[in-house]
């Protein structure tokens, strides 16, 4: 097939086509006396893949990377890049549910004052603003693919950060009581210990981390945990998903204001009844009792061993 009869074929320029050839993402065959372009079925299936990840919004360098994984049918790496071109659309997505809901706020109050101040412009648009930037700050400063391998060891010593890390388990799970039929959450859920534990009393989980090693050894030691690639700051699920939201020595990673925006996360992937727990080494839990108060939370806290703070949120109505 030549490029106009593939260009009307997929509703694209023969120039868009000839573009994806320079940048080194199709190959075709050209005629060795002319050097017209022959495209074969596998060219023309590579074009429309191209042209469905650059409509998800993927960048051209992360496509050329994920066609090279499908290339050597390395399904674990070809995953990877749309998880995490998923996870980049979430966070567009919630930073675009933010405009609109300023703009609403905006309308509302010139409906009910009759005008707009400029104060009040300037507080919800500087709202909007510090949000994206503490979703935009995220950043893995701590290397957790280079971690993963050890990690369960270091969790098994039971020293340092990990002192009491099995008991902390153990009362997120006793705390959350989660009954058959319900869908956890776990959020930074690392190699998958605590996601495994409700898994083992036949608990539906899904579980997110940044690291995509972390989430390769818990999906290989938990089959059934749909893991996915992301962070508290921009949950890559829709609302309304979870009976359950669990975390354990992660969320002490974010800066106090980061933890409020997790837990507004938290509360948007959560069905109206659904209540959150989260353990693990935190210099200060007011801001965050104050959160859950302002919010319709009744809170439960308690220290494991007199130094790990647990706090375990039910909503009130």
């Amino acid at each position: 097939m030549q490029i106009k009869e593939v260009a009307t074929k997929l509703n694209i320029s023969p120039r868009a086509i000839r573009f994806y050839e320079e940048k080194g993402l199709i190959s075709p065959i050209k005629q060795a006396h002319n050097q017209y372009r022959t495209f074969t079925e596998q060219d023309i299936w590579r074009l429309q893949t191209i042209l469905s990840l650059r409509e998800a919004g993927m960048p051209l360098e992360s496509i050329k990377h994920a066609l090279a994984e499908m290339d050597e049918d390395n399904i674990q790496e070809l995953r990877y890049y749309l998880e995490l071109q998923r996870s980049v659309l979430v966070a567009k997505w919630l930073e675009m549910k933010q405009v609109i809901e300023t703009t609403d706020h905006m309308i509302t109050l010139l409906k009910v004052n009759r005008t707009l101040p400029l104060e009040a412009i300037y507080k919800l648009a500087e709202g909007s603003k510090t949000l994206k930037e503490q979703r935009t700050a995220w950043k893995d400063t701590w290397h957790y693919d280079e971690l993963a391998p050890t990690h369960d060891e270091r969790a098994a010593s039971h020293s340092g950060e990990y002192t009491y890390y099995e008991d902390t388990l153990n009362l997120i799970v006793k705390w959350v009581s989660a009954i058959q039929g319900e869908h956890g959450l776990d959020l930074g859920t690392g190699t998958g210990n605590l996601a495994g534990k409700f898994i083992a009393g036949g608990i539906h989980m899904s579980g997110v981390d940044q690291s995509k090693e972390m989430l390769r050894h818990s999906q290989r030691k938990y089959p059934t945990l749909e893991g996915r690639l992301g962070n508290f700051l921009a949950i890559p699920y829709l609302e309304g998903v979870f009976d359950f939201v669990v975390s354990s020595f992660a969320f002490h990673h974010l800066t106090n204001e980061q933890q409020l925006l997790a837990l507004t996360e938290m509360r948007r992937v959560l069905k109206p009844r659904g209540r959150i727990c989260i353990a693990g080494p935190m210099s200060s839990l007011l801001h965050l009792s104050h959160w859950f108060e302002e919010n319709g939370y009744l809170l439960k806290q308690q220290l494991i061993h007199t130094v790990i703070p647990i706090i375990y949120a039910v909503p009130i109505r």
